[in-house]
């Protein structure tokens, strides 16, 4: 099966703009390939695979609880 890009229209605010161009330049990419490199960056990020991977983080370790008491308890009074 063949995949073709998708155009779309995304609003972004004029200060990011400015900073998005300046790094396309430092990199020598496109706008629209920084913009991808994002979009993959943040979907990879969020993914429900990672957000299952942490549930449960907890379960066969420290309590949480006496994790955050003993953390705390470095702390400079």
């Amino acid at each position: 099966m063949i995949s073709f890009p998708l155009r779309t229209l995304v609003d972004i605010p004029r200060a990011d703009l400015g900073s998005r161009d300046r790094l396309a330049r430092h990199r020598k990419e496109s706008r629209a390939a920084l913009i991808r490199a994002a979009v993959r960056q943040y979907l990879a990020d969020n993914s429900a695979d990672r957000l299952r991977e942490a549930f449960g983080l907890w379960r066969d370790g420290e309590d949480g609880l006496a994790h955050q008491a003993r953390m705390r308890a470095e702390w400079p009074d």
